[in-house]
């Protein structure tokens, strides 16, 4: 048992020590606009790598997935719920699903 929580603790450790000393030894330094604004971006970038490639190969079909996908990004432009983008992709690729 005492193995378990040491596991934890070390695990807990391992994952906060790379994301507190940027935060801790960076924090003084000013970045330039620029490179501030590039910086902005690399959550949307990541976002994307990761869920782009999960959208085409949802289906058996290329067509019904970029359908989804499609409705699922002109929803969620809209700005509606988060429900609502999610059901109209599903609906978008059931929709292309029965048609084709």
């Amino acid at each position: 048992m005492n193995n378990i929580w040491l596991l934890l603790i070390a695990m807990g450790a391992v994952t906060y020590i790379p994301r507190m000393l940027p935060m801790v030894f960076l924090q003084t330094i000013k970045l330039p606009p620029f490179l501030k604004r590039v910086l902005e971006f690399i959550p949307i970038a990541a976002l994307s790598a990761l869920i782009f490639p999960g959208i085409i190969y949802s289906t058996g079909s290329i067509n019904s997935a970029i359908t989804g996908g499609v409705i699922a990004v002109v929803l969620a432009w809209l700005e509606v719920n988060l429900l609502v983008v999610v059901g109209g992709g599903i609906g978008g690729v059931l929709l292309v699903e029965l048609i084709i």
